[in-house]
């Protein structure tokens, strides 16, 4: 069945390719040429699609890897299970919180740093962005496995 394998290899690339370009390039994008409210609210309406895409494409490669048992299965199921994990924590726990706390902080461009809501917001911004980077190099170590 090697079409299973191509769409395994294809959802992991689109993945692993998504989260790059979203951590990479439209963020940062997004930062350097819109205010840091704006940039901030306009990335907050991305993140649901974003985490979505990513526990889909999760989902569907870990059961094709698992009806076809390929190269290397156990560790890519590991590897795959750990990224849905994670990738989970940030859509149904960080997210949520930061959002919240994002929410009653009426500007980032006006309000302290120091400001003890933006304490809380950059705590959670730094897991989640560990994390993500986490989500990338464990697709990465996916990769390197095909």
């Amino acid at each position: 069945m090697p079409y299973l394998s191509i769409i395994y290899r294809l959802l992991i690339a689109f993945w692993v390719g998504g989260a790059a370009l979203f951590t990479f390039i439209l963020t940062p994008t997004l930062f350097k040429n819109f205010d840091r409210d704006m940039a901030g609210n306009i990335v907050g309406v991305l993140f649901p699609g974003y985490f979505k895409w990513g526990l889909i494409c999760g989902v569907l490669a870990l059961g094709l890897l698992l009806f076809s048992r390929g190269k290397h299965w156990l560790a890519s199921s590991v590897i795959i299970v750990a990224m849905l994990v994670v990738t989970s924590l940030q859509a149904f726990v960080i997210e949520p919180k930061a959002a919240a706390i994002k929410k009653e902080i009426p500007s980032f461009v006006t309000t302290p740093a120091d400001h003890p809501l933006r304490q809380q917001f950059k705590k959670l911004h730094g897991i989640s962005a560990v994390s993500n980077l986490g989500v990338i190099g464990g697709g990465i170590a996916l990769i390197i496995l095909l």
